[in-house]
């Protein structure tokens, strides 16, 4: 299985998204995103919080690229800015 950092850094998204993602990851507030966007009561690890959002991400992504009405930019947003908070912190307890 592919380490799940590795499968971060191969996203390929269009730069305007993942630069408005970048510019609100120091925003991003583990304890309250992570309930609204998995609706969950218990914020799992980074690592199950990673996989559960690479799924939403995929399915973002497909929508995006299939021209869905249903699609919101947002969205997508918000999650890559959940990825990159969760990745920052299952990056750093792998140095530590």
């Amino acid at each position: 299985m592919l380490d799940i950092l590795t499968m971060i850094r191969g996203l390929k998204r269009p730069a305007l998204i993942v630069r408005a993602a970048r510019c609100g990851v120091d925003c991003y507030a583990r304890n309250i995103d992570l309930r609204r966007l998995l609706g969950v009561d218990v914020v799992p690890s980074p690592g199950e919080a990673l996989m559960d959002l690479m799924e939403i991400e995929r399915d973002l992504n497909d929508l995006r690229r299939g021209a869905d009405a249903s699609y919101g930019v947002a969205a997508h947003v918000d999650v890559l800015i959940a990825i990159m908070g969760e990745a920052r912190l299952l990056q750093g307890s792998a140095e530590g």
